[in-house]
């Protein structure tokens, strides 16, 4: 059982994870509890998790299919049991688990007569399947089916459109859904002369991350929307000195952190949990900082540029490039 205290202002809050198992290789299932609330605390809190949770996180899905021996979707190809379409919709089946940017290439060659499934497809290394029995196809002639897919990491639902059919392209529906479901209840009780609530989570994930992972996704990106406004006040005040702004000097970035904005940053949320996520960096140095294992702003600041420049295929151009977010 997990269990982990959280002071909010005079209050401390207690979080736990009340139950979680796997049902199967695509079915996780989390409960996890908050306590103690306020009145009308928990709903809050339930309906804004339950909407970022089922909506804002990402997957890692097959968006697209290539081969030039098949004319169009909805043709059969001799050798083969499945019609192609049925061949895509197999394909939108398979779940990934992965931290990928951008696109990425994947493949199956597969010599028949047998079964295609999922442990078929050469994957990107930082690409894996949650099962690899998924089954595909089935090739009843010896046969060579090669198809090209195509990788992506994004949000929400992504619907095909006929326009997209071309030289053998194909797009696949793509659900970047990884919760399949989240439901909150409240229990209220007394305590002293106070009404209190403890709110129940529940989350269900088709795999690609465990329920519990899926909470910390949700509330980083909540935080990342209410980030705007716990420095409005900050903000207003560098307008007023603005007059008096002089550029950084190209030093580490220790000395960035003594500049003012950072300084008053740090007195309301610590560095620790600002992600690198949040800089909105190209996926090139992004991949590089994870690689090193620096996850956090907190992370990041105490390294020098020396230090970055000893990361695998770090530049210069690099660094100037994260000094300039500053």
């Amino acid at each position: 059982m997990v269990q982990e205290k959280v002071r909010v202002s005079t209050r401390t809050l207690l979080w736990k994870c009340v139950e979680s198992r796997v049902d199967s290789k695509r079915l996780y299932y989390g409960r996890f509890i908050l306590s103690p609330l306020i009145k009308g605390q928990a709903d809050t809190i339930g309906i804004a998790m339950r909407r970022v949770l089922l909506g804002e996180i990402e997957e890692t899905c097959i968006t697209r299919a290539k081969s030039e021996k098949i004319p169009h979707e909805y043709s059969t190809i001799v050798g083969i049991q499945e019609s192609v379409h049925e061949i895509l919709m197999n394909l939108k089946e398979i779940v990934l688990r992965g931290n990928l940017y951008g696109t990425r290439d994947a493949s199956i060659c597969f010599r028949g007569p047998g079964y295609v499934t999922a442990q078929d497809i050469i994957l990107p290394p930082s690409v894996e399947i949650v099962d690899n029995t998924q089954h595909i196809a089935n090739l009843t002639e010896p046969m060579n089916l090669c198809i090209g897919l195509q990788i992506e990491r994004n949000r929400g639902y992504r619907i095909k459109t006929l326009k997209n059919f071309q030289d053998g392209n194909y797009t696949i529906d793509a659900v970047f859904m990884p919760v399949r479901n989240a439901n909150h209840s409240i229990h209220s009780y007394v305590s002293g002369n106070e009404k209190q609530e403890i709110l129940f989570l529940e989350i269900w994930t088709n795999g690609s991350l465990t329920p519990k992972e899926a909470l910390f996704e949700a509330s980083r990106n909540l935080i990342d929307l209410f980030i705007p406004f716990l420095h409005a006040e900050e903000e207003n005040l560098n307008l007023e000195n603005n007059q008096h702004k002089v550029n950084l000097p190209f030093f580490t970035f220790n000395d960035i952190l003594i500049k003012d904005k950072l300084r008053k940053k740090k007195k309301e949320i610590t560095l620790k949990s600002i992600f690198i996520d949040q800089l909105e960096l190209p996926p090139r140095i992004y991949n590089c900082l994870k690689r090193s294992n620096i996850h956090t702003l907190s992370e990041l600041l105490n390294n020098s540029q020396e230090d970055l420049l000893k990361i695998e295929h770090f530049r210069v151009e690099d660094v100037k490039h994260i000094l300039d977010i500053f």
